[in-house]
Formats: C-alpha cells, structure tokens, sequence
C-alpha cells in the first residue's frame, strides 16, 4: 500500500517479517503463531530493510501534538501509523471492543477534525473523526510498543533488491526465530515453539478459557495458516523443495486445527496441536540445511 508499483506481493513482505517461522504461548495462556519474541514491529523493520527501502519513525507526544505529527506528514503522502487499538476503530462493526488487538492503517489526509485512511482489515477510504482515531492510535492495550502515535513516513527506495534476494537473505533470521532467540524480553512463563504448541494442546484438554478459544477461531489459526503458507510459496519459488514442503505441511496442520475448536471437539483440537508441534523442529532443519548447501548471496545492488 505505500511501496506503489512494483511492490512485492502481501505473502512476501509477510514472509520477510519472520512472522511464519514459529509459534509462542505468550505467559503460558496467549497463543500466537509467531516467533517467540517476534512482534510486528521488529518485523515490519525488518521487511523493509532487505527490500532496499528506509523510513522514519517517531512517535510520542500528546495527542495534539501527535496529530500535528500526522498532518505534516500526509503532506509529503501516505503515512503508515500503527501499531493502534483496532477494538476503537470504531468504522469496524462490533467495535468499540476490549479484545480488539492490534493494527496497522494507511493514512492519507488529517484535514479538520477527520482523518482519511485505508484499512486493509477491508475498509478503504475510511473517513473517521480526529479523535476516535487518535484513541485508536494511543494503542494503550499494545504491550509491544511502550510509546503511543507511531508512525511511519518518507519511504524511500535506497536500491534495487529483487524479491528472490531479499527472501534468500531472509533465511539466516528465518533459521534464527525457529531456534529460539534468548537475546529478546518476552513475558514471564512463555515458551516457544514445539513446548508451547505441547502445551497448548494441555490446556486444550482440559477445556480453553472461551477468550483463547475466540481469539484462536477469529484470528490467531487462520492468520498462522495463512502465514505457513505464504512462506511455503516463497520457499518453492526459491528452489527450496525440501523447507517449501515442510512449511506446506505446518499450514495443513495448522488448518487442521479451525474445525473442532470452533465446534468445541476439544480432545480433536488436542490432537490435532499434537501433530502440528514437531513440525517447527522439522522446518528449522530443512531451513538449516538449506542454507548449508546454498551459495551465499551477491552483495546488494547498488541504486
């Protein structure tokens, strides 16, 4: 949405965030089907740096400062502001909501007191009053920001990257998150990887807390499968039959998951967490032996 032609495709930049390679139980109750210690904002950093681009970010300030923020730079164009609380994006049916989650929109005007943005949750041209979007856009319920108003403007291209060379040098980090970094703060009592799909699958058996349940059903499996994958496309296109396959099997298995959680047939559901957890060891060691066999990467093309 703010890269304009050329860009690459939503299942690539969501690959190069890292999002698909893992999965952490955050304080032992909160799936996530992400790296433990990911979060988006480290991985939109990330997918932007191997495309070749660079940005500004600020955030902080009150809230009038902060809109004046976002006016200046909607005067230069469109503007990604986010991580906002997408429970009080109130143009969104259902809303306001206290589990709503995190977001990221694309703002093209504040002028008055509106803000126009496009919402790739399926809402363009959204026109929202300056102050319902600036109690979005406080993100008071996002634990991985620390600061409110973050944005994010003046993208620019800095050289050339193809898309097969920014997922090959995605890899290493890729190969990382599935390993487990310890190098990252996380909440007390998570766990990633095959032990938090295990210990999922425990608590499944035991009967789901219905907000796990819910956040499970609308969003957490289908965004995790979608990202599995989105990954297994880029990972065949690159050659890597081997990692592609296990990627497309966690994304089946994953998928899998959808149907007895939301007809409440926990002892499947169990099973099916069961089946899924040791295909993160298995894709972590194909990545890794990909790698191992693969020549290193040219160095970057100059703009």
């Amino acid at each position: 949405m703010l890269l304009g032609p050329g860009a690459p495709s939503p299942a690539v930049i969501e690959t190069l965030t890292g999002s698909p390679f893992g999965v952490q139980l955050e304080a032992g109750t909160l799936p996530l089907f992400d790296p433990y210690g990911w979060d988006p904002e480290r991985g939109l950093d990330a997918a932007v740096e191997l495309l070749g681009w660079r940005c500004a970010r600020t955030a902080g300030g009150t809230p009038a400062e902060a809109l004046d923020r976002l006016r200046t730079a909607c005067g230069r164009g469109p503007v990604l502001a986010g991580p906002l609380d997408m429970g009080l994006l109130l143009h969104q049916p259902g809303t306001p909501t206290a589990d709503g989650g995190d977001h990221y929109v694309v703002v093209l005007a504040a002028d008055g007191d509106t803000v126009l943005l496009h919402d790739p949750h399926g809402h363009p041209y959204v026109t929202l009053p300056s102050a319902v979007f600036l109690d979005a856009w406080r993100g008071e319920s996002v634990p991985y920001t620390g600061e409110p108003f973050v944005l994010r403007d003046r993208f620019v291209r800095e050289r050339h990257v193809p898309v097969g060379e920014a997922l090959r040098r995605s890899l290493p980090r890729a190969v990382g998150w599935l390993a487990g970094r310890d190098d990252l703060p996380v909440r007390a009592g998570t766990l990633g990887g095959r032990a938090a799909v295990e210990r999922l699958a425990s608590l499944t058996d035991r009967g789901l807390d219905p907000g796990v349940r819910a956040f499970l059903t609308h969003f957490a499996v289908r965004v995790g499968a979608r990202r599995l994958a989105d990954a297994a496309d880029c990972l065949a296109g690159l050659g890597l039959t081997g990692a592609a396959e296990a990627a497309a099997g966690q994304a089946r298995a994953l998928g899998a998951v959808q149907y007895p959680l939301v007809v409440s047939d926990d002892r499947a559901a169990a099973e099916a967490l069961r089946r899924l957890a040791p295909g993160y060891d298995r894709l972590h060691d194909r990545l890794r032996q990909a790698l191992a066999t693969a020549p290193s990467p040219a160095p970057p093309t100059g703009a």
